[in-house]
Order: structure tokens, then sequence, then C-alpha cells
């Protein structure tokens, strides 16, 4: 006699729960596989597949566009790639870390107003993402072009010289992605932060800790989940942002992002642009699980 067992109030035998559970599955899964799993693939087939004379794609697998990614073309070996790669960790790396460091106060500021007022300030942080992202980015040409105040300043500092702006260049990248990620940053921390238990900073702060140890033991570890969830939501799409170096940094700011858009449409060189997206995705991934196995370490750390 099949196995029974009480689901829910009914009796059901193991097999049909299982069978239940598939369905349930069922959608996701597909829905994982058909717009994740499938383009993965196709991906890595493109990937080491070869260019046509005119742009097409031919079957004929080889190793090519990973010996191009790794530097080595029809002159030698040369780093360019490796420095665009470097170029564009250490961008998406910064701007989630000023990210961070402007979200955090922001999301405590916000999670401390009034119930009344609290969503209004809610809705002044996710305005800006209304607006098309293209948009967003030429609105700071006037800021930070030849005739701008802030030009002018940084010239009278001794900054810039008289016939130079700050866009396009590395400021004006930082400042658009920056400003372009921060929402992302923001909704996660105060989420974290509006459930925080204030008793238990209290208790810390009766205890003779400083500012630091209270941040450290009683407020970090409470908002940690969204502290990981804003980290991931800003370095992943920062890591592959093409349309903001692009305006913004100009031809002096090649990022992944753009070495890739610039493959797909303009080099028309399909296997290698998938063969650097599948070099992003690696990148995305590495930095994920070094995230993972920091915050796993730091949790053992303060069970112990």
């Amino acid at each position: 006699m099949a196995e029974r067992i009480v689901w829910e109030g009914e009796l059901v035998a193991r097999r049909g729960l299982y069978a239940r559970g598939a369905a349930l599955l069922a959608g996701g899964m597909g829905f994982i596989a058909l717009l994740l799993a499938l383009p993965s693939l196709a991906l890595v087939a493109l990937a080491f597949a070869t260019r046509g004379t005119y742009g097409d794609v031919v079957w004929s697998f080889s190793l090519d566009q990973m010996k191009r990614l790794a530097g080595y073309g029809i002159l030698g070996w040369s780093p360019d790639l490796l420095w665009i790669l470097a170029r564009s960790v250490a961008v998406a790396g910064v701007t989630t870390a000023l990210c961070i460091l402007l979200a955090f106060p922001l999301a405590f500021f916000v999670a401390s107003r009034p119930p009344s007022r609290r969503y209004l300030w809610l809705a002044l942080v996710v305005v800006p993402m209304l607006t098309n992202l293209v948009i967003r980015t030429y609105g700071w040409f006037p800021i930070l072009g030849t005739h701008s105040p802030l030009t002018a300043l940084a010239r009278g500092a001794g900054l810039l010289n008289a016939d130079e702006s700050l866009y396009p260049g590395a400021l004006a990248v930082y400042l658009g992605m920056v400003s372009g990620s921060l929402p992302f940053a923001v909704l996660p921390l105060y989420a974290a932060a509006e459930r925080l238990d204030g008793s238990l900073v209290d208790a810390a702060r009766d205890l003779y800790g400083g500012r630091w140890l209270v941040f450290r033991h009683a407020i970090l570890p409470q908002v940690r989940v969204g502290l990981a969830v804003a980290t991931i939501l800003t370095f992943v799409p920062a890591l592959g942002a093409f349309v903001i170096p692009d305006l913004l940094g100009g031809a002096r700011y090649m990022l992944m992002g753009n070495l890739i858009q610039q493959q797909f449409f303009a080099a028309r060189n399909w296997p290698f642009g998938a063969a650097v997206s599948l070099a992003l995705l690696g990148c995305s991934l590495c930095g994920l699980f070094l995230y993972w196995r920091a915050q796993l370490k730091d949790e053992q750390g303060a069970r112990a």
C-alpha cells in the first residue's frame, strides 16, 4: 500500500504530492529554461563559432575567439582586452562602494521618517528610475559641459585646463553610474532598516559601545541581507553597463559592455561578442561567489 501523507488537511500519496510539487514548479522552471538556460547555451555555442567574411556566423567551432579574448591576435599578444576587463571590474567596484556609502544614511533617514511622510521620500528616490536611462544620462551634459559652473569651478581649482571640461571623462562616468544605480542600493537597505530592532541598538549603547561598535554588532547584522541584495543589484549591472560609459566617457573610457555592443552591432563579429559576454558573465559569477564567501565567513565569525 502506498505511503500517504497529510498535506493541508488532505490525505495524499507521496507520489501524488511529488506530482503536485512538480506541477507547481513547472511554470517557473520552464520560464527559467526558456529565457535563461537556452540563451546561455546558445551564447556558449556562438562563442566557439567563426565569423564569416561578411559578418555572418559560420558554425565551424574553434578556439580562435577565446585566444583573441586572452589577448592573442594577428600581431601577437596585447594586454588591451585585459585592461578593459580590469577597468570594468574597477568601475563596477567603485560604483558599488559609492552607492552603498550613499545609500546607507539615505535608507536610514527614510526609515526614520513618520509613516505618513516615509513613502513620499521613497517616491523621490524611485521617481528618477521612471525616466529612460538615456535621457537621464543626457541630462548630465549641460551639468558637466564646457560652460557649466562645475567645470568653471574645476578650472579655477586647477583641476582642468582652460580648454577642458568634466565631460567626457572618468568623473562624468562615475557620476552617471552612481546616479543610475543608487536607487537599487537604497530600496533593499531601506527594507532592512525599516525592520531594524531598535532595542538591540539601545542595548549596545547602554553597554557603552561607541558608534563603530554599535554599528558593527547591533546594526550591521540586522541589515546584512539588505546589504547583500544592494551589492548584487549594483555590482552586476554596473559591470555590464555600456550606455553611461559610452555617452559620458566617450572613446576614452572603453568598458566590457561597450566592447560587446561594438562587436555585435558595429564590427558584426558575433562570435567574439559572445566570447566577451561569457567573460563578463564569469566575472559576475566570480564576484558573487567571493562576496558569498566573505558573507559566510563573517557569519561564522559572528556565531563564534
